[in-house]
């Protein structure tokens, strides 16, 4: 029978810090079935212990106290794969699936953080390496798949819509034209010829980005704000957490939503929770 499943994606920042600070009384309430985490920062065993009642499956980074990514449920997944490609990639706690059976219905669900970057350095070799690997991915998943949604920390903002200091950030990691050219074939039609924010062309992959669908055309919402200054009370942020879905998935959501904090002095993380609704199920 269909039925609503609340899905939900946050980079919790450290998710021992975040529980201290009221991360698990806004789980309690959220109506969640499956959440996504990000820069979780924990082992499995650290995770089970912060997260009692939920099934959690995770991806640890060989890199203590770094990174990480988990999915926690209120159903067991059928299946769990970490492989995304050649170590580093494997070793960096940044990419987790889970296959999740719906009343009747396979849905894959993945937890994905892209490296932050920093433009001339390692890091930004990281990225580049991590977003070529998602890029063949996400080209397989869509071959095979019929219902999939990737979501995470993907730390890039795709359109000049997705942060409010575009302009002095064109330079910068998380805004350079080369890595928003990943996300313009990945959200390019299926099959067809893609001009990237750089100049370059490649395949369109057909997936959706839902929280640009169901917004619009408008500047943001946001979905991370800087600690520093005022960013989160005047607003100043970057939608850089997604769910990328497939296209016959994007059909099936009723809701989405940031679920901004209140207050600055509420906040459990640097990120807020996105929340989307979908029916799934054989009717």
């Amino acid at each position: 029978m269909a039925r609503s499943v609340r899905i939900v994606s946050v980079n919790v920042n450290g998710i021992r810090a975040a529980v201290r600070k009221g991360m698990t009384e806004w789980l309690d309430a959220s109506g969640a079935d499956i959440v996504a985490l990000q820069e979780v920062r924990a082992t499995a065993e650290q995770l089970a212990e912060a997260l009692p009642g939920w099934e959690v499956v995770n991806d640890e980074s060989l890199q203590k106290g770094r990174a990480g990514v988990a999915i926690i449920s209120r159903l067991p997944g059928v299946e769990t794969r970490t492989h995304l490609g050649p170590e580093p990639l494997d070793a960096s706690g940044r990419w987790i699936e889970t296959d999740f059976d719906i009343d009747g219905e396979t849905v894959t669900v993945i937890s994905a953080y892209v490296h932050s970057g920093e433009v001339d350095t390692p890091k930004q070799e990281a990225k580049w390496q991590f977003l070529d690997a998602m890029e063949r991915r996400l080209a397989e998943l869509g071959d095979a798949t019929e219902l999939a949604v990737v979501m995470g920390d993907l730390n890039v903002g795709h359109r000049e819509l997705d942060i409010k200091n575009w302009k002095g950030n064109r330079k910068n990691a998380g805004f350079l034209p080369r890595e928003r050219a990943y996300f313009d074939r990945f959200f390019g039609p299926a099959g067809e010829q893609v001009q990237g924010a750089d100049g370059s062309t490649g395949t369109g992959l057909g997936w959706v980005d839902v929280g640009r669908r169901h917004a619009g055309e408008v500047e943001g919402p946001y979905t991370w704000w800087s600690m520093r200054g005022k960013a989160f009370d005047n607003d100043s942020g970057w939608r850089i957490d997604y769910h990328v879905v497939t296209p016959a998935l994007a059909e099936r959501v009723t809701d989405y939503r940031v679920d901004r904090a209140p207050s600055y002095d509420t906040r459990w993380s640097d990120h807020s929770p996105v929340v989307v609704d979908y029916t799934l199920g054989r009717s």
